[in-house]
């Protein structure tokens, strides 16, 4: 199928064209970047609050994989941050609307319950944290999240835009997940908001593909995360140092996730392939990047 990535030049995005070019799909790539790819269709440079950039971009397309937003919330206006990713997110869900594009897959990101980047101690209510978790959040790039998941039921309602919201956590492989770890390594507290969670940025791209090419309808929000934590240290020592009044619902392997990632299993029949735990997987084993000058910022 043809499809639009948006947020292209970003970190997963890079790696989702790649995927998406191997299993033989035609990409459509835009970011406020140029995009340096041959192999793509066409390529748009703008920004994703211009309707005609994103009407031209999403032409003939048939499906939407939208990773362009601001990464995180370290902006003077927070307010700014929130509204950009909010209209950029509505955007390209109403002109794929319009277009009659009927499947998009958004980046959302564990964020969207509020523990990632809360500007206060949080701690969740239950673990393993599932997609049904009410939102603490108080930060405005975990809010954008929230919302854009609004986003995509009203699109459904409106539009019948089937489509699959994806919580995913840090990504990273090769240096950038080698970083990441080092610092839970140095500092196991530092990620006690992101519940040491992490996804091998290959796999995230997998399971994008999963969901542009499963045959499902509605609209969906999936927790997407690799079966371990970042720290070596048990997950039960974790829990009970750094979130002990947190209730746990069920068992948790020794190093497990602390996310429910069921319902992303059952729906898209993803399973992470990698852990950094094993010569094959990620990190100090390398998984470089599938093209070179691509950037390095969170989508």
């Amino acid at each position: 199928m043809l499809v639009l990535v948006t947020g292209a030049a970003g970190h997963i995005g890079g790696y989702v064209t790649a995927e998406l070019l191997a299993a033989g799909h035609q990409v459509v790539l835009t970011d406020l970047l140029q995009v340096e790819e041959p192999r793509a269709e066409r390529t748009h440079a703008g920004d994703l609050r211009d309707p005609e950039l994103v009407r031209a971009a999403m032409e003939g397309v048939q499906a939407v994989v939208h990773l362009g937003a601001i990464p995180h919330p370290n902006l003077p206006d927070p307010s700014l941050l929130f509204a950009h990713n909010c209209l950029t997110a509505h955007r390209v869900f109403e002109e794929a609307g319009r277009a009659g594009v009927r499947r998009v897959v958004a980046a959302s990101s564990a964020s969207a319950v509020g523990l990632a980047w809360s500007p206060v101690p949080l701690s969740p209510l239950y673990v393993p944290m599932d997609e049904l978790h009410p939102s603490m959040v108080r930060d405005p790039y975990g809010l954008s999240k929230w919302v854009l998941e609004d986003i995509a039921r009203a699109a459904h309602r409106l539009h019948g835009t089937d489509s699959v919201c994806m919580r995913f956590p840090f990504t990273g492989t090769g240096d950038r997940l080698d970083h990441f770890l080092a610092a839970c390594a140095a500092d196991p507290a530092s990620q006690r908001h992101d519940l040491w969670g992490w996804l091998d940025t290959r796999d995230a791209a997998h399971a994008v593909r999963l969901a542009l090419e499963k045959e499902i309808g509605g609209c969906h929000v999936v927790n997407v995360t690799a079966a371990d934590t970042t720290s070596e240290l048990p997950s039960a020592e974790l829990m009970a140092a750094h979130h002990p009044g947190t209730e746990v619902r069920a068992e948790i392997a020794e190093h497990g996730t602390l996310f429910d990632t069921a319902e992303c299993t059952a729906l898209l029949g993803f399973v992470p392939r990698r852990t950094w735990r094993t010569p094959s997987g990620a990190g100090r084993s390398g998984g470089g990047p599938p093209r070179a000058g691509e950037v390095t910022a969170d989508r």
